[in-house]
């Protein structure tokens, strides 16, 4: 050890020869080596018996202690990141040494070089090896003569580098043990007198957690780490190094970078030193409570903005604001309050916050306290959280609804919590809502939101609401969700499912019911798969096995209810209902609805494919089916009119496709019997046979229902066909066909008596061959006895027809002549049913012969005919479209059955049906040849295709289902790629767009904006600028001018005029058009506007004195300046509006930025180019004919270059003219803008004060006016400006009305004016002031304003 002390004596007497007071020369490497032996040894072993020595040397070659602490202090600054901490460890070894001159070595500079190294070695730890490691290797190069091959080159390397891990972590046991001594020197140097060093210590000492994630190899490691830094920080915070709040605060300062940080091990540590460490120092020390208390306030203000790193730092507050004492945490709630009217972000953040506070704080709504729950923090944070649903910001807005909805889920847990919701909301006894305009209304609001995230909020809201509230909602507010169920984002449907079956689930109202039928099982057929399994599952749940509860075994089928001879026959409603509860007799009679019946049928055939069906929901129908009978035979009523539930039937007729064996044969067999027996007494008219009403609006009957429960019975027993024994099933066949001879049946009965019966052959048949030969013989059978119904009608009508004729008036009166009527009138219904039959059996049976049926029914559909040549052939004199119409418009659908079957006689028969879709006048005919023309589409599609034109005129039909329907279909055919989108086809599907039937509306724009989106994106943006000259019926665009549609239908398909209605209607078009357009193809749709119309109105190829080129002129001016064409400056920038709630890609947003900006430069290079040289060229034009459109081109420019103000002396260099008065117009306006929005203002503040006292002078009411405008208004200049126009004006109008009502000025002395000294330099006083000048005032003149009558 001695001759360690001399090299380091004779080291350091170097150093201090050099007598450079500048000189940075760090020690060398052997002598802190041996510096740290000797120091090591002394604290080791306590031997002072060393350090004393070299302390004695160091004496004798008059040295100071001090003068080792300079070039350790250089080696901590320089060289190697090892030997720069061996350095630091030195110094902090120095410091502990015994009878050490601490103060003397300790300097504020070499210990922040101290703190440095450890920075710099944390962050470069890629230091080289050890002394011992370098000089093996030189004995290695010196030793090895051979060269060394490549296999043991790399042998070498790999050693090495587990030499040097074995190394690091070696020096990074080497940081801990600098550290823990760093820790022992704290006990001995208080930091109060060194705030810099203490300042640096702490932000090094919060760094280390940090930078040190990757250096420590494992946990434990880590952990060590963190103990060795929580413990110096907390070393730190003793009173010792300073004053205590101070140090808490610099502490917390520097760990909240740390405590914002994504999920990592430093975060945990820094989040655990507060709340375990800090706040428990706190308990004792009221100035490290402050600093406590102040750190969540702070950590909202550097809070990201970001969706993932905010709900961290959303969850690292809340977990220190927990570990507070609630007197804070309530103090901090309150702040949160106040922060929800502040910047966007911070409303934001608050918007989190409140609900993790209500959600982790005890007793929010303050239901178990004594005090009042109007004074409870949870009902303000409450309050501001409802408030935010109404932001300003769609993010902000979509985030507070949905953390309104998970916040009502979770306190409606308890029972007195849910009382409080409900009068905080407005549903309580007593209706108050703290909310304006209820909770309902802003349920319809947020229901019709613009932004998608909106929507879905709102949507949650209302499913968590529903347990709440059960069933108070408004029906507008069910109607929206209904509506959100097609919506065009998956993920809204998926929301709008779940919160209307969750208010379907939870209670059974007819709205609700209603609403969820004809919304959720329509999205069977949706593109997304997952939706249909959803609407699959919620079907099962809500529909069959609320029917298979309610017709459980408990019903009383099989015995005798009680009844009462005093009860009304009116309660058998009531009475059934109580037995089947849940709302299922409103549910199934619901499920008979038109618009509901196609996707019950699509539910249960996917659900029966997939065996999902149950037999206990066959068992159940079947008991409510008989349960209602039962209960109306114990009520002692007609039994001919008894009808089975509404729905029951048309249920089980579905479900038992899959269920066969469930269904009870004896049951249907005794409801056949029962159905035949009551059903047809009397005779059935078809309702073809009543007269033609032309909304088609049919009349229910009993008799109808009658016969709707047999279609659905006989599909029952076609689906149980199998399972019937044969003699049955022999019987029933026979049943059948008499039946059907008889020709005396509903419609609706015929095809199911057909199908039946044809199930019933192929079913019982031994095989198909025979099966087949069953079906035509019976076929045949049909059709002849048909032909002879209707060869007899037709004689008797010409007999008839002729007879007649001769005799006038016709003899009608007779009682002969009644019985030929009602004979008449009897073969009539029977050639209807005949004419139908035979339309049925073309379908069940293609092949069967009929050509006896053809030329009857060829005389029938020609018979109104004006053709000549029609008319020489033979056939009644009169036409039967005249004297039968039912038979004439059923003769047309079953020739179009058969067309169906037929190529040859469909080529012949197709230019017939169109000629009759143009002339005819009955809406029933010309609807049922729009489906057959649909029909005959997807089989002929070559023969209809030259016909389309020709089928769209029926989007124009005055009949509103004909409409409906010929949009539905060519809908449908279009998109099988049946029909193509060309030619006038798309311009005539606009019109629908702006339909008088909102039905059709909704249908278009479902079509324009969900599937013409995604299947054509460019048609909207290709065809737009000719729907402009086809909707304004202009013939100068050249695609329209060649068209070979008639000026008639041109005329048809055009909204012309320059009214206010027409041009809102095309204006409706064209946004719905823009919307469905990309960025890029609207700044490409803006050129085309611009070079196609303004620059051919500039030519003057288009005349814009004729009224169509006006309208077309005046329509481009509206399509330019409308917002939806428009780009906005910033497109693509970050908005908290468009917040990505579920995480975004720093990366994604970047390239929509650069997008933006390159689309923002395309559309100031197009402006300055290409539309202010049309622009000006037209405006010339337009001022030299006088023209009133100069206004709206005046207009438009200014909303055009209104986003480039600064720009205008470029943009508009070639008319300096056009320049000033773009400038003028947009000042102007900008002006009447900001006194209409100041005038608004104060009106409403006037209002809102006009209930108080009026005994306010007028001066003391200005001023309070004016400080209840809002702050942002008052900051503007403009606004402030036009502000002090308003008050001046006020002001006058008062002095004014006071002059001229006779009230006298009050005194000088009463008004608040300066003194005026007078010209002698005295105050002027009462009694010096002139009196001539006093009378002069006295008389004025009273004058009236210019605002007042």
């Amino acid at each position: 050890m001695e001759e360690a002390i001399y090299r380091i004596v004779s080291e350091l007497e170097t150093h201090h020869s050099l007598a450079d007071p500048n000189s940075q020369t760090p020690i060398s490497e052997p002598t802190l080596f041996d510096l740290q032996t000797l120091l090591d040894n002394t604290l080791n072993y306590n031997d002072t018996i060393d350090i004393e020595r070299f302390y004695d040397e160091l004496s004798t070659k008059n040295l100071s202690p001090s003068s080792l602490v300079r070039p350790i202090t250089s080696a901590m600054d320089s060289g190697p990141t090892h030997l720069s901490l061996l350095a630091s460890k030195v110094y902090l070894s120095l410091l502990l040494s015994p009878n050490a001159p601490v103060f003397t070595l300790f300097t504020p500079m070499a210990f922040l070089s101290l703190l440095r190294s450890i920075r710099r070695y944390i962050k470069n730890p890629n230091f080289g090896p050890a002394p011992h490691t370098r000089a093996e290797n030189r004995t290695r190069k010196k030793k090895g003569a051979v060269r060394a091959g490549p296999s043991r080159i790399r042998a070498r390397n790999v050693e090495e580098d587990d030499n040097e891990s074995q190394d690091r972590q070696f020096d990074v046991r080497g940081l801990f043990s600098v550290l823990e001594r760093l820790e022992l020197v704290l006990g001995l140097i208080h930091l109060d007198r060194f705030p810099d060093s203490l300042k640096s210590l702490v932000q090094t000492m919060a760094e280390i957690p940090v930078m040190a994630l990757e250096l420590c190899g494992n946990s434990a490691r880590y952990s060590k780490l963190c103990d060795l830094v929580s413990r110096i920080l907390n070393e730190l915070l003793r009173s010792e190094h300073g004053d205590q709040a101070i140090t808490a605060a610099e502490v917390l300062k520097s760990l909240s970078p740390t405590i914002l940080l994504l999920k990592s091990q430093a975060r945990t540590f820094a989040l655990g030193f507060v709340v375990n460490k800090m706040i428990s120092a706190a308990k004792d020390s009221d100035a490290i409570k402050k600093a406590i208390v102040n750190l969540p306030k702070y950590l909202v203000q550097k809070a990201p903005e970001r969706s993932e790193p905010r709900a961290l730092a959303v969850e690292s507050i809340m977990e220190i604001v927990r570990a507070m004492e609630f007197q804070d945490q309530i103090a901090f709630a309150d702040y949160v309050v106040k922060m929800s009217q502040g910047k966007a972000y911070l409303r934001l953040l608050a918007v989190d916050l409140v609900l993790m506070l209500m959600m982790s704080l005890r007793d929010p709504l303050g239901v178990n306290s004594e005090s009042e729950v109007e004074n409870s923090w949870g009902l303000r944070c409450l309050e501001a959280l409802m408030q935010r649903c109404s932001d300003v910001t769609a993010g902000i807005r979509a985030r507070a609804l949905t953390n309104l909805g998970q916040l009502i889920g979770f306190l409606s847990a308890d029972d007195r919590s849910r009382v409080v919701l409900k009068e905080v909301m407005g549903f309580g006894n007593a209706g108050h809502t703290r909310l304006e305009g209820g909770m309902n209304d802003l349920l319809r609001k947020r229901c019709m939101d613009e932004k998608a995230a909106v929507r879905k909020g709102v949507l949650l809201l209302i499913s968590k609401l529903t347990a709440l509230l059960g069933g108070a909602f408004d029906g507008v507010v069910i109607k929206m969700m209904g509506m959100a169920c097609s919506d065009p984002l998956v993920s809204i449907r998926k929301a709008a499912i779940s919160a209307l079956s969750e208010a379907f689930r939870t209670f059974s109202d007819d709205n609700v019911t209603m609403e969820w039928l004809h919304s959720v099982p329509r999205l069977i057929t949706d593109n997304e798969s997952s939706i249909q399994e959803e609407c699959e599952n919620l079907f099962l749940e809500l529909v069959l096995d609320r029917v298979s509860r309610a017709g459980s075994t408990n019903l009383p089928h099989n015995k005798s209810v009680p009844y009462d001879s005093n009860v009304k026959t009116g309660s058998f409603g009531s009475e059934l209902e109580l037995l089947c509860p849940e709302g299922v007799l409103g549910l199934l009679k619901e499920i008979c609805n038109a618009e509901v019946t196609p996707w019950v049928k699509k539910i249960c055939t996917s659900l029966g494919k997939k065996k999902r069906l149950k037999p206990k929901i066959v068992i159940a129908l079947q008991n409510i089916i008989r349960t209602s009978e039962s209960l109306w035979l114990n009520h002692s009523m007609p039994m001919e009119k008894w009808m089975a539930p509404p729905g029951a039937w048309l249920l089980l007729s579905e479900v038992s496709a899959f269920l066969s064996k469930a269904v009870d044969w004896e049951f249907l067999h005794h409801h056949w019997q029962l159905l035949d027996k009551y059903g047809v007494k009397g005779e059935v008219k078809s309702p073809l046979e009543q007269d033609v009403d032309e909304d088609l609006v049919g009349i229910e009957s009993n008799s109808f229902a009658w016969a709707g429960d047999r279609v659905f019975l006989l599909q029952t027993i076609s689906n149980v066909s199998v399972e019937l024994p044969s003699e049955p099933a022999a019987d029933v066949a026979h049943n059948l066909l008499k039946r059907i001879e008889e020709f005396n049946m509903h419609s609706t009965e015929v095809n199911a008596h057909v199908k039946a019966l044809r199930t019933l052959c192929k079913r019982k048949a031994l095989n198909p061959k025979e099966a087949d030969a069953l079906v035509m013989k019976w076929a045949q059978q049909l059709l002849s006895k048909a032909f002879q119904i209707l060869e007899q009608y037709m004689s008797k009508d010409s007999e008839v027809n002729k007879d007649s004729s001769f005799l006038t008036p016709p003899q009608s009166g007779s009682k002969k002549g009644k019985r030929a009527a009602a004979a008449m009138s009897r073969l009539l219904s029977q050639a209807i049913t005949a004419v139908h039959t035979v339309g049925s059996l073309v379908i069940v049976c293609p092949s069967a012969d009929l050509k006896p049926i053809i030329p009857v029914l060829h005389t029938i559909i020609t018979s109104g005919s004006s053709d000549p040549k029609l008319n020489k052939l033979p056939g009644p004199a009169i036409s039967v479209k005249q004297s039968a119409p039912s038979l004439y418009i059923q003769a047309w659908l079953t020739m179009g059955k058969i067309c169906l079957a037929d190529g040859k006689l469909a080529k012949r028969y197709i230019p017939l049906f169109v000629q009759e879709l143009e002339k005819s006048n009955c809406a029933s005919l010309r609807n049922n040849i729009v489906v057959m023309m649909a029909d005959f589409c997807v089989r002929y599609t070559a023969l209809v295709d030259c016909y389309i034109s020709k089928i769209t005129k029926c989007l124009c039909d005055p009949c509103e289902i004909v409409r409906r329907q010929t949009f539905i279909l060519l809908s449908r055919l279009l998109q099988r790629d049946y029909v193509k989108w060309r030619g006038v086809l798309f311009l005539r599907f606009l019109l629908s767009l702006v339909d008088e039937s909102e039905k059709i509306r909704q249908l278009a724009d479902f079509l324009f904006g969900n599937i013409l989106k995604a299947k054509a994106p460019l048609l909207a943006y290709n065809s737009f600028v000719e729907a402009i000259f086809v909707l304004n019926d202009c013939t100068f665009y050249s695609g329209h001018g060649n068209s070979h549609s008639s000026q008639t239908e041109s005329r048809l398909f055009s909204i012309r005029g320059n009214d206010g209605k027409s041009r809102s209607k095309r204006m409706h078009i064209y946004v719905s058009l823009l919307k469905q357009m990309a960025p890029e193809h609207l700044l490409a749709t803006f050129a085309k506007v611009c070079a196609e119309i303004l620059a051919s109105a500039s030519d003057g190829m288009l005349n814009t004195e004729d009224a169509t080129g006006q309208s077309v002129l005046q329509d481009a001016f509206q399509i330019l300046a409308c917002k939806e064409i428009r780009i906005p400056s910033n497109y693509g920038s970050s908005d908290l509006g468009d917040v990505d709630e579920e995480g975004g890609d720093g990366g994604t947003a970047a390239a929509a930025a650069a997008r933006g900006r390159v689309i923002t430069q395309a559309v100031k290079k197009g402006l300055i180019q290409n539309t202010i040289p049309i622009f000006i060229e037209l405006k010339r034009l337009l001022e030299s004919k006088n023209s009133p459109l100069t206004g709206s081109l005046m207009e438009c420019l200014r909303i055009v270059l209104k986003d480039y103000k600064n720009e205008i002396d470029e943009i508009l260099v070639a008319d300096k003219q056009l320049q000033k008065e773009l400038i003028y117009d947009m000042q102007k306006y900008e002006m009447m803008k900001v006194k209409s929005t100041v005038a608004e203002a104060v009106a409403t503040v006037q209002r809102s004060g006009s209930y108080r006292s009026p005994a306010i002078p007028m001066v003391s009411k200005e001023a309070s006016t004016k400080n209840k405008i809002p702050e942002k208004l008052r900051s503007n200049s403009k606004v402030a400006s036009a502000m002090a126009d308003a008050a001046a004006a006020v002001t006058a109008r008062s002095v004014l009305r006071e002059v001229n009502q006779g009230g006298s000025t009050p005194p000088l002395s009463a008004m608040s004016v300066p003194k005026l000294r007078s010209s002698m330099g005295g105050m002027v006083s009462q009694g010096d002031r002139p009196s001539a000048v006093l009378e002069s005032l006295k008389r004025r003149q009273s004058f009236n304003s210019d605002d007042e009558n």
